[in-house]
């Protein structure tokens, strides 16, 4: 096991209606985010120019900001909204793929901004711990990809696939007995997600505390990685992104020059040196906000900053924390005000 382990967020439920009411209610294409004294305003859109993915209005963290003002809590409220403000990744749930999809990949186009959708439920998922879970087979997990391709059509997506699906391969965390379903699984998706008109896949590729690109870049390219629009790192991890820069560049030497993309949601004071060294990806104590998603960035190589990890929600139920993926906002709060 290795202590870098990317945090983990378990699935989000998703009513379609609701999803399309939002989308009518945020602001269009042309609108620009407007700064607001009011503590109870209503979440918009980043300015186009700045950030082309879509903010969800209906978010954890926006629904957090409301309550706040609501009890008179303003300057909570606020914290609140350095997270609310964000387009973070939207986690495809189990059971309704292709309605989730479309939900928010029209919610997005209706507001003139691209997706971020992350897809989890590769079968073994986590190896047990405390995102464990995914597809109950091959057949299964084939049928919940075509589901999200159905949602999506020739809507615009960036697509962030299957964390931590490789690294587990390559650390041992998933038995070898599952690795050639996995790689025929995630070169699968690769394949059915680029015949869409308009989506790019990441395949996630590790962080820069785990190991060395020598470890995993043979592993990636059985997995598709040539296929894809590049790979993904440090997400749900909290490595600064000059360093993930420079693992990600090793790494896309490796892999045919590959651009990449950089979850910056959480690295703001870089990875936790304390506490147990099995653990320290999991809800760390100290952490902050890292860059806002944009993708105008440091490196030519680099095709965005993602907040791919919603920040506020819980890696899992250590150092006091809920179930995987549900909001704490404690958390939330240490994390804005430390920013």
């Amino acid at each position: 096991m290795y202590d870098s382990r990317g945090a983990r967020s378990s699935v989000w439920a998703w009513a379609l209606g609701a999803v399309l009411l939002l989308a009518g209610c945020s602001s269009g294409g042309g609108d620009d985010k407007k700064e607001t004294a009011d503590p109870g305003a209503a979440i918009t859109q980043q300015p186009e120019g700045a950030d082309p993915f879509w903010v969800n209005p209906d978010s954890n963290a926006a629904r957090q900001v409301k309550a706040y003002a609501q009890a008179g809590k303003d300057a909570d409220a606020e914290r609140i909204r350095r997270i609310a403000a964000q387009p973070t990744g939207e986690w495809i749930g189990p059971e309704n793929p292709e309605q989730e999809a479309r939900g928010f990949t029209e919610a997005a186009q209706n507001s003139g901004r691209t997706a971020l959708l992350v897809l989890y439920d590769i079968p073994h998922r986590d190896c047990g711990q405390y995102s464990q879970g995914g597809a109950a087979d091959g057949d299964a997990y084939r049928a919940w990809i075509d589901g999200v391709a159905r949602g999506i059509q020739d809507r615009p997506a960036t697509v962030v696939l299957e964390p931590d699906a490789v690294l587990h391969l390559v650390d041992g965390c998933t038995q070898a007995q599952f690795a050639e379903e996995r790689y025929d699984l995630l070169r699968g998706a690769i394949t059915t997600l680029k015949a869409l008109k308009n989506t790019k896949v990441y395949l996630d590729a590790g962080n820069a505390g785990w190991g060395h690109p020598d470890q995993i870049y043979q592993p990636l390219k059985r997995a598709g990685v040539d296929l894809a629009d590049g790979f993904a790192v440090n997400v749900s991890n909290f490595y600064s992104t000059e360093d993930s820069i420079a693992y990600g560049r090793q790494l896309s030497r490796k892999v045919g020059g590959k651009h990449f993309v950089i979850d910056t949601s959480r690295n703001g004071n870089g990875p936790y040196a304390g506490g147990n060294p099995d653990e320290r990806w999991c809800n760390p104590p100290g952490r902050a906000l890292g860059e806002p998603p944009t993708t105008k960035t440091a490196d030519p190589l680099v095709d965005a900053y993602l907040w791919v990890k919603r920040p506020g929600e819980s890696d899992g139920t250590c150092k006091g924390g809920p179930q995987a993926g549900d909001w704490w906002p404690a958390y939330a709060l240490k994390l804005a005000s430390a920013s």
